[in-house]
């Protein structure tokens, strides 16, 4: 990595800087302000603003690979989590972080630096939510984060759960229970992380801070006020909101005018066909959706205001990400089991998207499905899970005040493998033997900066390769499907047929690739199961 020499001195940085990541769950590409969304996003709007937004920073497809990139610099099948927690017998689905790779609290603690994360941790291995008695933290295969470089760690254990009563709560090694008659995680979330960011400051010392937050994946969960904000605001229906957002990112440099919006998804029913008592309830459930992001960028002012208090934002290094595209997943009556089956004050949870019921109280868990994921995904196609543009697009919005210059929109690709590198070249640290990813600094600065190798991705034989402006990617079990990115990202013209020598090329590539990482395909895997 020529241009990412770590030993290498950042311009105009005068000290080591603080690093926070902040990782959004199951929140689509046009989800927050800046990236053309109505929904209210001030303050990722104003980190934006004083910094860089990435265009092309393409996450895992699903929560615990892109968690485990994230945090390793190695592709998910590398670091143990090529699927998702459960173990299938093969290195590289182990369903837990394996320890030939390094995280980055890991990689940064023995050069000084604190280390805290709150949030969810979601690459320990699996944990059944019905039977807590068998849960077993920090034993072989369930290792905390608190063994994986983290000084500190506040937060779940497990994936997706209630918000107002997440199970797997931990503090260190300690389950703990919600605190408060108000209790809601991604509050928490905010109000933890904040108190470590102001011990960090404290401290006198450079620290890292992981704040993974668990909104806005499902259930639909919010408080009162915030979904009031979003009143009616949905009731034109999906069709006209994937419209406005593209018309909205186009507007914001984001998108070229080139690239048309994709075609709705044919399975998402036509809005004005719908009875109004039914566009009534899927608006609410829109609503509920818009108030837990406008949640989770409340968190994050207050994950960042003792940063601004300190006058320390300038020599801090913000990144924050989604994990996966928006989400399309419907929630049935037994679609789930990762729900306590009693709210805190001990009435039933009724699971299931269930229109009689209005979405967003504690006593519901609902999704909310393939349509208005669509509308998060604007302008791409497909969703969490595919690795076609809607499922692996994640905005990205980076600042650090001395070293990026301000209102930058960065089109180049990048990958959720080239944090880890980017944090360590900014603490002045060599990445661990064996990272795949590249060092963004060399391109957040302004300076020319060509990807050295390609991208790849696979996900439940959902498969990709991007080596430039070209992007070969397969829907599991379909063929290879190519497409010229500078022409075409919203994949409407598949190239493959009139240019099989670049397919074959790119194929041989992604085998190569493949071969190497421990991939196993997805029909041998599930017989696993």
């Amino acid at each position: 990595m020529p241009e990412s020499d770590p030993a290498r001195p950042v311009d105009a940085a005068p000290r080591r800087p603080n690093l926070v990541l902040i990782l959004a769950d199951d929140m689509g590409y046009s989800d927050i302000g800046c990236f053309g969304a109505e929904i209210a996003t001030p303050n990722l709007d104003r980190l934006a603003a004083g910094g860089a937004r990435l265009t092309q920073m393409y996450n895992c497809a699903r929560c615990c690979p892109s968690r485990a990139a994230l945090l390793t610099g190695h592709h998910p099948h590398q670091a143990g989590v090529g699927h998702m927690v459960s173990d299938y017998g093969r290195p590289g689905y182990q369903g837990f972080l394996n320890e030939t790779s390094t995280t980055i609290a890991e990689a940064l603690r023995p050069a000084g630096y604190r280390t805290y994360m709150a949030g969810k941790w979601h690459v320990g291995g699996t944990y059944d939510l019905q039977r807590p008695e068998t849960w077993r933290p920090g034993a072989p295969g369930n290792p905390l984060p608190i063994q994986r470089g983290f000084d500190r760690h506040w937060g779940t254990l497990a994936g997706a759960g209630s918000y107002f009563n997440p199970p797997t709560l931990v503090d260190g090694d300690r389950f703990v229970e919600p605190e408060g008659d108000q209790f809601y995680y991604t509050d928490a979330i905010g109000r933890h992380a904040g108190a470590m960011a102001e011990e960090g400051l404290a401290s006198g010392a450079p620290f890292f801070l992981y704040a993974a937050f668990t909104a806005p994946h499902w259930p639909l969960h919010a408080v009162p006020e915030d979904i009031a904000r979003y009143e009616g605001v949905y009731r034109d229906g999906w069709e006209s909101l994937r419209t406005a957002r593209h018309e909205t990112a186009k507007g914001l440099g984001l998108l070229a005018d080139r690239w048309p919006i994709s075609p709705p998804d044919e399975r998402a029913p036509v809005w004005t066909d719908l009875p109004l008592e039914r566009r009534e309830w899927e608006s609410a459930r829109m609503a509920v959706y818009a108030a837990q992001i406008t949640a989770l960028d409340r968190a994050i002012g207050r994950i960042l205001q003792p940063l601004a208090d300190a006058g320390a934002m300038r020599d801090t290094l913000v990144i924050f990400v989604s994990d996966n595209g928006g989400c399309a997943e419907f929630l049935s009556e037994d679609g789930t089991d990762r729900y306590r089956r009693l709210t805190r004050e001990g009435r039933p949870v009724r699971v299931g998207n269930i229109q009689a019921l209005a979405p967003g109280t504690p006593d519901t868990f609902m999704s909310y499905d393939l349509p208005w994921a669509n509308a998060s995904n604007s302008p791409f196609r497909l969703y969490k899970h595919w690795v076609h543009e809607g499922g692996i697009s994640s905005p990205c919005v980076v600042s650090w005040p001395a070293a990026i210059p301000a209102g930058s929109v960065i089109h180049d690709p990048a990958h959720f493998t080239d944090v880890l590198p980017t944090f360590l070249h900014a603490a002045h640290r060599p990445a661990p033997e064996g990272v795949e990813g590249e060092s963004l600094l060399p391109l957040l600065r302004g300076e020319r900066w060509d990807r050295p190798r390609p991208i790849f991705w696979e996900h439940e034989g959902n498969r990709a390769v991007r080596a430039g402006q070209w992007k070969l990617v397969s829907r599991h079990p379909g063929p290879w499907e190519l497409y010229n990115m500078e022409e075409d990202r919203t994949e409407g013209r598949d190239l493959a047929a009139g240019d099989v020598e670049r397919v074959a090329a790119m194929a041989a590539q992604y085998a190569e690739w493949a071969d190497r990482c421990g991939v196993v395909p997805w029909a041998e895997l599930r017989r696993r199961r």
